[in-house]
């Protein structure tokens, strides 16, 4: 299965033109949250990605809620769940975790606890999609230093999914490594391949 993924394309018409361009080419298309820009913009930017909807997975970011991007698109969005594609499993959570210092635009943020509670329910993931990164993989904010959640990375390593495939620390756009089995990549706007 051919992959392409992004996060955090911030409503960039840039970005969009080339996720619709290289996306012809990809079974499956992830976008690890933040389409929108301070929860502004969201329905018209979503329209944009309509073409690739029936190909792609989200998890919303801190810019969106999840009822928000529901409403917006036609695409699979996963919040604490599984979904099935092309025979792989693929678990999803969204919104900042943990939870940033206190900002009026980031008002989807889920503490530590609220992560584990959505991530207990998920027994077995090939991909997992969240929107933050894992506590030490790719987190390290300029100015608020590593941001990572303590949640997701105890997540990956129970599931050691194939892949692990986040954003929101804009800083680290394209980090990546392994932990144990599992490939990561904070992701960023520019389209990235994968295959499984």
């Amino acid at each position: 299965m051919r992959i392409l993924a992004v996060s955090d394309l911030h409503l960039d018409g840039a970005a969009a033109e080339a996720l619709l361009s290289a996306a012809g080419a990809a079974d499956l298309v992830i976008c690890a949250g933040d389409l929108a820009n301070q929860h502004e913009g969201l329905v018209d930017y979503a329209a944009r990605l309509a073409p690739i909807a029936g190909r792609t997975l989200m998890v919303p970011g801190n810019n969106e809620t999840l009822d928000a991007l529901r409403a917006a698109t036609p695409a699979t969005v996963l919040h604490g769940e599984t979904v099935e594609r092309g025979g792989l499993t693929i678990a999803g959570i969204g919104g900042g975790i943990p939870p940033l210092p206190p900002m009026p635009w980031s008002s989807w943020d889920l503490t530590e606890a609220q992560a584990r509670r959505h991530l207990d329910g998920i027994g077995r993931a090939d991909i997992l999609v969240c929107h933050s990164p894992p506590a030490g993989l790719g987190d390290n904010h300029a100015s608020l230093g590593h941001i990572g959640s303590v949640a997701l990375k105890e997540a990956v390593i129970r599931l050691a999914p194939r892949l692990c495939l986040f954003g929101h620390v804009h800083d680290c756009w394209g980090e990546g490594g392994t932990l144990g089995p599992t490939e990561w990549r904070n992701l960023g706007p520019r389209p990235v391949w994968f295959t499984l």
